[in-house]
Parts: C-alpha cells; structure tokens; sequence
C-alpha cells in the first residue's frame, strides 16, 4: 500500500536509556515501509542528561519517541505542550513541526485503547494505577477519561502520590474550566470537563491502600519494576484475587514477579507489549496528520501491523 502526501525523507528516534531492547524500530519501519514512506526509523541511546539535552536542542530529526529517563526534560525543551503532556509532566513524543518542538503524552491514550481492544471497559470501573512519574500519571487521566468511577494513584510514599494526584487534578481543572463546552475526542470516552466533574480522583501509598487494591477492578502497573531480575512486585501480591484484570507496562524482561502473581490468583494478565504498540499507533495517527498522510488504514490495520511486526504472534 502507498501512502499519499508526503514523499519527503524523515529521520524518527526513540531517545532514553538503555534502548537496545525496544522494539519501536522494527514496527515503525515496518509500517513506513508497507506505506512507502521515506521515513526512517532508529535508536538514540544516550546515557548522558545533558548529552540528550544536545541532541534534543540540535532539533536534527522529525519527531521522537523518548522513554525513560528524560520525559519531564523533552516536555521542558518543547515550545508547545498538549494537553496529554502537560497532565502527566512528561512527553514520549516530541515532534519538530516548522520552527516548534510540539510535546505530546501518548502513554495513556495508547495504554487504554489496547485494553479496551483486549475486553476491558473503563465505564464505572475503579482502577489503582502503581507509579507517580509520567507514564502513571498519563495513564490516571486516560483511565479517567475513558469512564472510569475511580482512579487510585499508588507510591511507595503516599506524600509523592498526593502531591502528583493533587498537581494533576489542579491542571485538570484549570482544562476543564477553559474547555467547558468541548466534546470528547471518542464517543465512548469523557470530555475533559465531565472527566474533571465525574470521576472521583484518589491517591495513596502501597501500605496504606491495601482495602482500594483489592478492591480494584483493573491494576496497571507502570513502574519500572521487573526490568531486573529479583525485582518485587510493587505490592502485596496478596491482595490480587481473581475477577482482577492487572496489566505490568513492563514487557521483555521474562516473567515479572507482578505477572507471576496475577497468574497464580486466576486474574487476567497482560505485559506492556499491547501498551507498546497501541501509544505508537496514535504516535504515528498523530505524524500522518501533521505530515498530511493519507491512508486507508485505520487504527486497528496499523495496530496488526505494527504488532506483527514487533510482536509476532503474541498479540
């Protein structure tokens, strides 16, 4: 298949450390390619902060994909942030679109929309989601976004969870007061202002949250934990009973002691590798409208695209 409207060659990274295990290289050449687009895609692995800095002031590529560690400094180096980016106080995607450096969170949006391909529906659900950096926050909001009665921000210390809940909820509703009118960008989901108006917004620490955990009708785990071996799960695995449907944002790094513990008690379990693929099909929705690509495929034909080619067989 060809793609129409843009036939000029575009250099794409994904920027963090280490990188040498993503598999972002392999899906979005694959679908460049399929689309004939003179696209290329590849990795920045930069163990220096200020190092990356460089690299992201030089601006010498069309946009980025930026994991851990240096989301908060690529949404510090854009010249706009949307919305998605500023909730989370972090970007995954920079996009150097005319003389600007446009930050984008696709995190949470891609993170929810692979669960809801796999079954799940966030309507009056009440979800804990494990972590306070930027990838757990974009996915509160997008949890919340998607209907969900409750969403639980867990840390190891409640102090980090509230100040990040809190911060959030206060950007959330400066949004909800300056777009009050506005639909929601999906049919099924929220706007920002009834998200901000319905959903009831909670935070707390691994020790102290041990009634909402078990209580929790979807855990999504968006710490690093498991990226090692020997790595714990982030709580009480205890507390997990069947009728749960848990999700570790961590993939390709064997069995983490989370899936382990989820398998054991009959819940529902899947790794990050949907999450993977779903935020780069709504990174590369996001590049083809900016770069006015055309094509045929939709969410679902770039999401088996992509998955196949970075995940064959397992998705």
């Amino acid at each position: 298949m060809t793609a129409t409207g843009n036939d000029e060659a575009k250099q794409l990274y994904v920027l963090g450390h280490p990188v040498a295990h993503s598999k972002s290289p392999a899906m979005y050449n694959a679908l460049y390619g399929y689309l004939t687009l003179p696209w290329t895609y590849g990795l920045m692995d930069i163990a220096d902060a200020s190092q990356a800095a460089e690299f992201l002031d030089a601006r010498e590529f069309f946009s980025i994909n930026i994991t851990t560690p240096y989301k908060p400094l690529a949404l510090e180096k854009a010249d706009v942030k949307a919305a998605s980016a500023q909730l989370a106080g972090g970007c995954n995607l920079l996009i150097s679109f005319g003389e600007k450096l446009l930050a984008y969170n696709t995190d949470g949006e891609g993170c929810v929309a692979y669960l809801e391909r796999a079954g799940v529906n966030f309507a009056g659900k009440r979800v804990a989601v494990c972590g306070t950096g930027p990838t757990s926050l974009a996915i509160y909001h997008a949890a919340a976004i998607a209907g969900a009665a409750e969403v639980l921000l867990l840390g190891r210390q409640v102090e980090k969870a509230k100040a990040q809940a809190q911060g959030y909820v206060r950007q959330l509703r400066k949004m909800a007061e300056a777009s009050a009118g506005m639909p929601a960008a999906h049919d099924h989901h929220r706007s920002i202002a009834d998200t901000y108006r319905d959903c009831s917004f909670k935070y707390g620490s691994y020790a102290t949250s041990t009634k909402a955990i078990s209580a929790a009708d979807v855990i999504i785990d968006a710490t690093p934990l498991g990226m090692h071996a020997g790595d714990p799960a982030p709580f009480d695995p205890a507390l997990l009973s069947d009728g749960q449907f848990v999700m570790d944002v961590v993939y390709g790094h064997g069995e983490t002691a989370l899936a382990k513990a989820a398998k054991e008690r009959g819940c529902q379990f899947v790794n990050g590798a949907g999450m993977l693929v779903g935020q780069a099909v709504v990174t590369a929705l996001i590049l083809f409208d900016l770069s006015g690509v055309e094509t045929e495929l939709g969410f679902d034909g770039i999401f088996r695209l992509m998955a196949d080619a970075g995940f064959p067989s397992q998705l």
